[in-house]
C-alpha cells in the first residue's frame, strides 16, 4: 500500500503520517484497512514483492570458493532490498522472517521456566505451564515494545517502536537459585519427614510478588535521562555484572550436558529411567556434543535463515538423535492438555524480604541491557544512536521493560526483558519492518498456547538440553566481555575490575562462603530473615559484584596514567604522520617507554630520520574523554 510518504521517510515522518490518521472517520479507515487486506493476499507484489528467497535457503558447502573457481565459476553477489521501520513486506516474506525471529529467541524464552521449575521442584505439568506462558508472555510483551504508545499529555512513550523482542531473563536466574534453598532451610519451602524437598509454590509465588514490587525502580529510572543514567551505572558496573550472571549459568547448563544437574554424582535421569546411566557418562558427554558441533555447523555452513536459529536446529537435531535411541518418555506429551492459556495454574504473591535487594540490582542490570540492546538494534536497522529521537525510543524500551517487569509476574512468570537474539536476523536479512516482529508475536502466541509444543520442549533429555542452553549462557558471558572491553581499561580501570570481580567469582567458586558467619538459632523471625538476606546479598555474585563496583568506581577517582599518556601521544604522532605533517615513516613513532627502552629520552631525540617531538599543544584531559 502506498503511503505518499516514499519508501524512505523516517520514524518522525511516520508518527506525523499516523497522526493526520487520527482525523479519518472510522469508515474511511475501516475501508482502507479492507483495501489494504485485498492489496496483500490477492495480488502477486503484497505476497510475494520482489524478494530473493532463494538467498535466504541456500546453505554454503565446504570447499565451494575452491570448487567454485576451479570450474571458472564466479558467484553473482546478492544485494538485497533493505526493509526499513515502518515498510510494508510481503506476507510470505513476513511469515518467513517471523517465524524466524521467533526461532531465534525460542531457547531463550524457555530455558529460564524449565531451570527454575527444576530448583522448585515443580512436577513436568506445572513446568510444562512455565513454558507455555512465558512463551505467550513473550508474545504479548514484545507487540508492546514494538509497537511505541504515547502517554497522552506528555512527552513520553512506552516501547522502543523497534523490532525489539522480548524474553525471560537470565539473571532471575541467580536470584531463584540462591533464594530457594534458603526458603527450604528457613522452612518457607515444605519439605517431607524424610527431608526430601517437596515443590515450593509459596516460595515461586514470593519470587513473583518480590519482582512486581521491584521492577517499579526501572519503571522510576525509564524516566531519567539516558546520559545520567550511563553515568551512575557506566559500563565498568554492568559489564562484571553481566559476566557474573553468566558464569553460574554455564556450569548449570554443562551439568545438564554430562547428564543433569540434579543427579551430580549419581544414576541420570533417574534408576530405571530411560537410557539410565551414571552422570558423565560418554553417552551423555557425546549427545550433549551433537548439539554444540550442529550448531558450529549451521554457523559454518548453513543459509541465512538457519544461521540466526542455529541453536534450535542443534536442538531439533539432537532431539531426533536422542529420539531415535530411546532417551524420550512420551506419556509427558500425551498428558498433557491440547491447549493452554495464563492462570491455569495460579501461585501466591508476597514479597520476600532476603530477595529485595537482588532484585532491585537485577532490574538495573536490566535497564542498562535494554539501554545496549535497543542502541544494537537500531544500529542494525539504520536507524539514528544519538539525538532526541534515539532517546526517546530509549526511554520508552526501558519504560516498556520495568512494565514487563510488573506484567509478567502477573502472568506466572518470571520477569521478561528486552532482548538482541533477532539483531542478527535483521542484519543477516536486511529486515527491521515492524511487521515482521507482529509475525514473530504471533508465532510465540500460538506456539504458547498449544500445550502440547511445551510438552514436548520440557521432556527433552538433559544432555541435548545442555548441549543448548551451554552455549546460550556463554554468549551472555560474551556480552558482558564486550562490555568490558570497551572500557579505557587504565590503571584505575583495572583495579575496580579486580575489586568487584573478586568477591563476584568467589560467590561463584565457593557458593556457601557466607553460611556460618552467622550463627542465630532463635525464634525471631525478623531478626533471621534480616540474616538471610545478608547472606543472599553475599553469596548472590552478581548482586555483590554490582555492589562493588558501584561502590569502588565512586571512590576511586579516574586518573591517567602514564601508559594511557603514551597510548594518547602516540596516536597524535601516528595521525599528524598521516596528515603529512611530518615524515611518513610511522614504523619509527615510538612511545615514552620504548624509546627509553632503546636509550634514548622522551623529549626531541631523532630516530633515523625522524625527528620526534612533543606536541605542547596536546590536552590529555579532552583527548581521554573524547
Amino acid at each position: 500500500m502506498e503511503t505518499g510518504l516514499g519508501d524512505n521517510y523516517s520514524a518522525e515522518d511516520h508518527e506525523l503520517h499516523e497522526e493526520r490518521k487520527c482525523g479519518l472517520t472510522f469508515l474511511q479507515k475501516f475501508r482502507d484497512f479492507i483495501l489494504w487486506v485485498v492489496f496483500k493476499f490477492t495480488t502477486k507484489e503484497g505476497l510475494l514483492g520482489d524478494y530473493n528467497y532463494r538467498y535466504l535457503f541456500t546453505p554454503s558447502y565446504p570447499f565451494r570458493n575452491w570448487i567454485n573457481k576451479k570450474r571458472g565459476i564466479e558467484l553473482p553477489k546478492v544485494d538485497q532490498p533493505f526493509f526499513s521501520l515502518n515498510e510494508d513486506v510481503p506476507v510470505v516474506l513476513g511469515f518467513l522472517l517471523g517465524l524466524q525471529h521467533a526461532l531465534s529467541m525460542l531457547a531463550g524464552v524457555i530455558t529460564p521456566p524449565m531451570i527454575i521449575s527444576g530448583i522448585a521442584n515443580f512436577d513436568e505439568l506445572k513446568t510444562q505451564y512455565l513454558v507455555s506462558a512465558s512463551l505467550i508472555s513473550s508474545g504479548i510483551l514484545s507487540s508492546v515494545q514494538i509497537t511505541r504508545f504515547k502517554i497522552p499529555f506528555t512527552s513520553y512513550y512506552i516501547g522502543s517502536g523497534l523490532l525489539s523482542v522480548v524474553g525471560t531473563s537470565f539473571a532471575v536466574i541467580g536470584i531463584v537459585s540462591k533464594s530457594i534453598p534458603v526458603m527450604y532451610t528457613s522452612g518457607f519451602c515444605p519439605t517431607s519427614s524424610d527431608g526430601t524437598r517437596l515443590p515450593c509454590e509459596d516460595g515461586y509465588g514470593a519470587i513473583l510478588g518480590t519482582a512486581c514490587c521491584c521492577a517499579l525502580l526501572e519503571i522510576l529510572l525509564s524516566f531519567t535521562p539516558p546520559k545520567i543514567l550511563q553515568k551512575v551505572f557506566p559500563k565498568i558496573v554492568t559489564g562484571p555484572v553481566v559476566l557474573c550472571i553468566a558464569v553460574p549459568l554455564i556450569q548449570s547448563g554443562f551439568n545438564d550436558w554430562v547428564g543433569g544437574s540434579g543427579c551430580v554424582g549419581a544414576i541420570c535421569p533417574f534408576e530405571g529411567g530411560p537410557q539410565a546411566a551414571p552422570w558423565g557418562s560418554a553417552k551423555f558427554i557425546g549427545l550433549g556434543f551433537l548439539v554444540f558441533f550442529t550448531i558450529i555447523i549451521c554457523e559454518k555452513y548453513g543459509p541465512p535463515i538457519m544461521k540466526s536459529c542455529a541453536v534450535i536446529v542443534g536442538l531439533i537435531v539432537g532431539c531426533i538423535v536422542a529420539a531415535a535411541a530411546g532417551y524420550f518418555t512420551p506419556s509427558t506429551i500425551r498428558i498433557a492438555p491440547a491447549v493452554t492459556f495464563f492462570w491455569v495454574h495460579t501461585f501466591k504473591l508476597r514479597v520476600y524480604g532476603p530477595a529485595v535487594l537482588p532484585t532491585l540490582v537485577m532490574f538495573v542490570v536490566l535497564a542498562q541491557e535494554a539501554i545496549g540492546d535497543i542502541t544494537a538494534t537500531s544500529d542494525v536497522s539504520r536507524l539514528e544512536v544519538e539525538g532526541s529521537l534515539y532517546e526517546s525510543r530509549i526511554q520508552g524500551g526501558i519504560l516498556s521493560d520495568g512494565l514487563s517487569g510488573i506484567l509478567s509476574p502477573l502472568f506466572t512468570v518470571t520477569p521478561m526483558s528486552t532482548f538482541a537474539q533477532n539483531n542478527g536476523v535483521i542484519s543477516l536479512t536486511k529486515c527491521a519492518s515492524r511487521q515482521v516482529g507482529y509475525w514473530c508475536c504471533f508465532f510465540m502466541i500460538v506456539m504458547g498456547i498449544f500445550a502440547k509444543f511445551g510438552a514436548a520442549l520440557v521432556s527433552i533429555p538433559k544432555p541435548v538440553l545442555g548441549g543448548m542452553t551451554t552455549f546460550l549462557f556463554t554468549t551472555v558471558a560474551v556480552a558482558g566481555l564486550k562490555i568490558i572491553s570497551t572500557i579505557p581499561f587504565t590503571r584505575r580501570d583495572r583495579f575496580v575490575l579486580t575489586g568487584c570481580l573478586l568477591p563476584g567469582f568467589g560467590a561463584i567458586l565457593v557458593p556457601n562462603w557466607f553460611d556460618y558467619v552467622f550463627t542465630y538459632t532463635g525464634d525471631n523471625h525478623a531478626l533471621s530473615g534480616f540474616y538471610d538476606a545478608i547472606i543472599l546479598v553475599m553469596e548472590s555474585s552478581f548482586t555483590i559484584c554490582g555492589i562493588f563496583a558501584i561502590i569502588l568506581n565512586l571512590a576511586i577517582p579516574q586518573e591517567l596514567d602514564e601508559e594511557l599518556i603514551d597510548d594518547i601521544e602516540l596516536q597524535q604522532e601516528n595521525l599528524s604522520v598521516l596528515d603529512g605533517q611530518r615524515s611518513p615513516k610511522i614504523s619509527t613513532v615510538l612511545s615514552n617507554k620504548a624509546r627509553e627502552a632503546k636509550g634514548l629520552s622522551s623529549g626531541n631525540d631523532t630516530i633515523g630520520n625522524y625527528e620526534m617531538k612533543n606536541n605542547a599543544n596536546i590536552d590529555l584531559s579532552t583527548s581521554y574523554s573524547s
